[in-house]
């Protein structure tokens, strides 16, 4: 069994043999001997291509944002103002500032702050003057904070009540 050796001793080639010989033609041959394209000028002509369409789709991009932005203007032009719809002209200077020292007056009417009953403004103060005294220790303070509480709830129900009423 191990007498003989599992490779023949004199391998012969293996060789493909067809029908013709293989090889270029000679037109493509001289095709390519004749041509003066480089690996260097066909990286050139490629990224030149790659540019070429960016540029265009950028184009594309640009009129098509700006398209949009005059569809908008158009939007904003054709809608009528609300003075315009009304009175038929432009309202006048002296309208304009009338209706903003107007709308400056209802402003400041709404800032007020109304005053706050003295029982809630008492139970205020006391926690206040307690989460200074334990600034260390603000659960300290709960008693005044139910106080409170308690203070804000009567003043919302008696708030409740004149409303309802």
């Amino acid at each position: 069994m191990g007498s003989s050796s599992s490779k023949p001793s004199n391998p012969a080639p293996h060789v493909w043999k067809g029908p013709t010989q293989p090889g270029v033609s000679r037109d493509l041959a001289e095709i390519l001997e004749t041509s003066n394209e480089t690996d260097v000028s066909r990286l050139q002509s490629l990224e030149l291509a790659i540019q070429e369409r960016v540029g265009a789709e950028l184009k594309r991009l640009r009129a098509q944002e700006a398209d949009a932005l005059r569809e908008a203007r158009q939007k904003l032009s054709d809608e009528p103002s609300t003075e315009l719809q009304q009175g038929g002209e432009a309202p006048s200077r002296h309208a304009v500032a009338k209706a903003v020292e107007d709308l400056r007056v209802k402003l400041e009417e709404r800032r007020r702050v109304r005053e706050v009953p003295e029982g809630v403004d008492k139970a205020r103060n006391e926690v206040v003057r307690c989460l200074r005294e334990n600034d260390r220790r603000p659960l300290d303070c709960w008693r005044e904070v139910e106080a409170f509480k308690e203070e804000v709830r009567r003043m919302e129900k008696g708030w409740v009540d004149k409303v309802i009423s």
